[in-house]
């Protein structure tokens, strides 16, 4: 039996797999590779594919996937932190892009109708190549990150109204005021079903779906969520994408966001290259090589206009100069939006087959020169600053206040722990009362709805995917903590664990000695048999390696003591605290002088001869909110300090025991 969909979803897939190769050891995005494939095996390339239609059908669902996913990884705290770029920036930006745009076009000789839906198109940017760029090249914290994030947003989300109102500026409505009216009714309608399913239904739904534990039942009900969203909104006469965008938006309320995001991640990333393959073949080669002059010339110029427009966007924000170049050159690309969009413009008329040709050209090198403008921004913004110096103009300098310049409030060298059982739940309050910063990933769905509701740092989510881990910001831990009973699952997190990043101090909880080699070998820095060790062992690693004082690590031993767990067998000895070499004997950690006298307060430290006499050195010294890093001999240590020293294990533990 012959499938021709098949066969050229094997030619799809067996071209993108060398082009997208080829790309990653250039360090290129993925989605480069899926527009040229689509260029080479289109109708105008290799001419390879036959059916068309059904890649379109593939491809549509890559958008409903893309769009649902955008819905759930937009939280609504998140974007009230950008709201200001959001709104102001990202309505700037649109509105003035659509109406220089448009007066350009009409000035063609285009009517305005027409000319208003190319201001359409080219106020969208590429929400997948920039953010993908930024993350890449580690930038996505960054201040011009995040501005290119919440304009982005605003561009995804004002693609839907545009698609609404586009048979209005057609002419396919004949009573324009009831058309409006419609669609604010439909609008309002569908915001308070959102609210209602965001706020009442779903969480419920997920929550009770969740506690079966079934992987296969959750991702059913995630996409059934999705498309039947998707399909109702468009029943109503809205879109798919609006509807998808919603189910994304709705599951996003709830504490298992993160989760459903991780499985669905998969098979987004399979239907959207459908989708960017499918942009690809659209492109007319002929046509492209033909008006190759005139296609660069829009292109240069949708890039210093674009790119202006933005960096005025966020340039009435107040921002520093340099962000606000750097956001600008981010954006200056006709993003995929606008390709589902220009489909809506071609079936009421209002793009020409060769406007669209047009379009099509610009648009897709436009989105292949993206990651080359970005990593060259950097020096772009620095010569423009130079050249407006010389010049005289605007801001010329960078100022203090560039230089200072805020990156996002995301965890930084916090903990992460992996499992909220017995030693989870003791080292995420160990944690806590020595204010390191933590976050908490747990599989269990009634665990994760109590301890949120008590304020805990706590996501619902499986550490075997990678999405889990970067939404807990693991490349900037730093340390984390495999707090599961579940060997094979240890073992899988170890290695997701270890495939981000390499420096992450990793503690590991396990039942069997047997086991300790392999997990250390996996990329484990500590492993602790239950046999042997207990969860005061555990936090006690981790808190050393956080250079808490000892002290403060002994009463919170005594007060877990106290509340009867008293699980530890054997003498307890401490780790090393930190570890720069493989040098045994070098050990750092840090200890509090709590007595109110004995033989070492008052005492300069040349006559102390600590080095000689003890085997330690002072490195450094917290009095109060003040760190004295330069340990002058004449230094005198008094009582409250927290001494930081270094050397054997042994002299340390003994040192320890004379200043108690």
């Amino acid at each position: 039996m012959h499938l021709p969909l098949l066969q050229d979803i094997l030619i799809l897939l067996g071209f993108s797999v060398v082009i997208v190769f080829v790309l990653q050891k250039l360090k290129l995005p993925s989605i480069i590779g899926f527009l040229l494939t689509g260029v080479i095996i289109g109708p105008y390339g290799l001419s390879l594919i036959n059916a068309l239609e059904q890649v379109e059908i593939l491809s549509e669902i890559g958008v409903i996937l893309l769009l649902f996913v955008i819905g759930m990884e937009l939280s609504i705290k998140q974007l009230v932190s950008i709201k200001k770029t959001f709104f102001i920036g990202g309505f700037f930006q649109v509105g003035i892009t659509v109406a220089v745009a448009a007066l350009v076009y009409h000035l063609l000789g285009y009517p305005w109708n027409e000319s208003v839906f190319v201001g359409f198109l080219f106020s969208l940017s590429s929400t997948a190549i920039v953010l993908k760029t930024l993350q890449d090249r580690q930038q996505i914290s960054t201040p011009h990150a995040r501005n290119a994030l919440a304009i982005l947003i605003f561009q995804d989300i004002i693609v839907v109204p545009m698609m609404l109102i586009t048979p209005m500026i057609a002419g396919e409505s004949t009573n324009i005021g009831m058309s409006i009216l419609s669609l604010l009714l439909k609008s309002g309608i569908v915001l308070v079903l959102t609210y209602i399913s965001a706020r009442y239904v779903v969480p419920r739904l997920m929550h009770a779906v969740a506690k079966t534990n079934s992987k296969e039942l959750f991702l059913l009900v995630t996409i059934t969520l999705c498309f039947a969203i998707a399909f109702f909104t468009s029943v109503a006469g809205l879109s798919l994408a609006l509807g998808a965008f919603i189910a994304g938006l709705i599951i996003s309320e709830s504490e298992y966001s993160h989760q459903a995001t991780s499985i669905i991640l998969p098979f987004r990333e399979l239907f959207t290259s459908f989708f960017f393959v499918s942009v690809g073949m659209l492109l007319d080669l002929n046509f492209f090589l033909n008006n190759i002059p005139v296609i660069l010339l829009l292109l240069l110029v949708v890039l210093i206009v674009k790119s202006s427009i933005t960096a005025a966007a966020v340039a009435i924000l107040k921002y520093p100069t340099r962000t606000v170049l750097l956001t600008g050159l981010s954006l200056f690309q006709v993003g995929e939006f606008a390709f589902i969009l220009s489909k809506v413009g071609i079936e009421y008329n209002l793009l020409s087959a060769e406007t669209n040709q047009y379009f099509l050209s610009v648009s897709i090198v436009s989105m292949i020169l993206t990651p080359f403008v970005i990593i060259f921004s950097e020096h772009i913004a620095k010569w423009i600053i130079g050249v407006s110096k010389k010049l005289g103009l605007g801001r010329t300098l960078v100022s203090e206040k560039d230089k200072a310049e805020i990156v996002d409030h995301t965890l930084q060298n916090h903990l992460v722990i992996i499992g909220y059982g017995v030693n989870g739940s003791n080292l995420a309050k160990a944690a806590g009362a020595s204010n390191i910063s933590y976050v908490v990933i747990e599989m269990n769905a009634n665990t994760v709805k109590r301890e949120k509701a008590k304020g805990i740092p706590i996501i619902f989510g499986d550490a075997t995917q990678d999405h889990i881990l970067e939404t807990v910001g693991l490349s900037n831990a730093r340390a984390a903590v495999i707090a599961i009973s579940d060997n094979f699952a240890t073992r899988s997190i170890i290695k997701n664990i270890r495939s981000h990043s390499n420096s992450i101090y990793l503690v590991v909880r396990t039942r069997y000695v047997k086991e300790t080699s392999e997990l250390i070998a996996l990329g484990a820095d500590e492993v602790i048999p239950e046999e042997f060790e207990t969860s005061v062992q555990i936090f006690t690693h981790v808190l050393q390696n956080f250079l808490v004082p000892e002290d403060d690590i002994d009463q919170l031993i005594e007060k877990i003591r106290a509340d009867n767990y008293q699980l530890f067998k054997g003498e307890l000895k401490r780790p090393i605290t930190y570890r720069p070499s493989e040098v045994a004997d070098f050990n750092i950690t840090c200890l509090r002088i709590s007595a109110d006298s004995n033989k070492f307060l008052g005492k300069p430290l040349m006559e102390l001869n600590l080095r000689v006499k003890y085997g330690i050195n002072i490195l450094a010294i917290k009095r109060k909110n003040e760190m004295l890093e330069s340990i002058q001999p004449d230094e005198i240590i008094k009582q409250g300090d927290i001494i930081y020293i270094q050397g054997n294990q042994r002299k340390i533990e003994q040192f320890h025991k004379l200043i108690k």
